[in-house]
């Protein structure tokens, strides 16, 4: 099933929770709505749901005009953070619920139900817990009997919420493997939201990165990761450093002075590169200053510098940046180091 949101705003008590939002999701894509917390994301997926309606906009579900159909009229299936199961039921009851509540001419037969369970059961990879409650499972096998239970009203989108932020990290990793593999088996539209950075480019066909109420940018995670639409994306999704600089004839300019990168046109803005996008050097147009700190990280380690002015200039407080080198790079603390960014992007003022 093809989404498409048009133009939507929301207000709750004339604030726009969100802001003029569009966005089109393919059929059988799974979408990631990525950002922090007060960015919209919760909302949006609560307007396809049907939970709640647009003040303004579009949802449309394939040519069909869903904006104001009730949750039931949009047959989505719907998995909470928090499981919502019904704990005085069994495995098998949670899972058919929705069937046994429809009304009864569109309602299975009891044979139907059970047949339907069974295979939802071997789908999650939960067969034969069917006769326990859920306070007898893991926290991952309750979230894989939340996601059976949506499932098994045959949705035309799958909507997850958080659906792994009441786990532990272990589980959540093992889980996210597991969905990726569930989704592309039974070829669901999915839109989930988190938080969670890795969870969002590890499992999404697509990210959705959002702010303040707006879309920032839509694209695959190497998208969105090595090719940032704007300060804030690149802020958000991974670790990053920023400094000020001008661009003169070419040059990139810190303080006044080279860094030995190259910009376009003439003008001024923040100059931003990740931690593992540099290279060490001796040369004299680089970034250089004092080491502050450093920790070890896998098979490498960060250093933490103080930067100031490639002129030697006192005149000016020194920023503060992480870079990430080998681990057995000549960085101790109190020396001095010297780097340039190998990767790059200067947004203007």
């Amino acid at each position: 099933m093809e989404v498409s949101i048009n133009n939507i705003r929301k207000e709750f008590d004339r604030f726009a929770a969100l802001n003029d939002v569009s966005l089109k999701i393919a059929s059988g894509e799974l979408i990631a709505l990525l950002g922090p917390s007060g960015s919209g994301k919760t909302t949006l997926l609560r307007l396809i749901a049907g939970l709640d309606f647009p003040t303004a906009g579009q949802i449309f579900f394939g040519a069909e005009d869903a904006s104001h159909h009730s949750v039931q009229d949009r047959n989505v299936g719907f998995v909470f953070q928090h499981y919502a199961l019904f704990r005085h039921m069994t495995v098998a009851e949670n899972i058919g619920f929705g069937l046994k509540v429809r009304p009864s001419a569109s309602r299975p037969s009891k044979t139907e139900i059970r047949k339907r369970v069974s295979d939802l059961l071997d789908m999650v990879q939960l067969s034969g817990l069917e006769k326990r409650y859920p306070n007898q499972l893991s926290g991952g096998q309750r979230q894989r009997v939340a996601l059976a239970r949506a499932m098994a009203i045959e949705p035309r989108i799958l909507l997850l919420d958080e659906p792994f932020g009441a786990l532990d990290a272990k589980v959540r990793k093992e889980l996210r493997r597991w969905l990726r593999e569930f989704h592309d088996r039974t070829g669901h539209t999915t839109v989930f939201v988190t938080h969670d950075q890795e969870e969002a480019l590890e499992l999404a066909d697509r990210v959705v990165v959002m702010s303040q109420g707006k879309i920032e940018q839509v694209g695959s995670a190497d998208d969105v990761y090595d090719r940032p639409g704007s300060p804030f994306v690149f802020s958000f999704i991974g670790e990053s450093s920023h400094l000020p600089v001008e661009v003169k004839d070419g040059t990139v300019l810190f303080q006044g002075e080279p860094i030995g990168v190259s910009g376009e046109a003439n003008s001024s803005g923040d100059l931003y590169f990740r931690p593992e996008d540099v290279e060490l050097t001796q040369e004299r147009d680089a970034l250089f200053g004092k080491v502050t700190a450093s920790r070890r990280l896998a098979g490498t380690r960060i250093a933490e510098i103080d930067i100031s002015n490639p002129g030697g200039s006192n005149n000016h407080e020194p920023f503060h940046v992480e870079i990430e080198v080998p681990l057995h790079a000549p960085i101790e603390l109190g020396s001095e180091a010297r780097f340039r960014p190998t990767r790059w992007k200067i947004f203007g003022r």
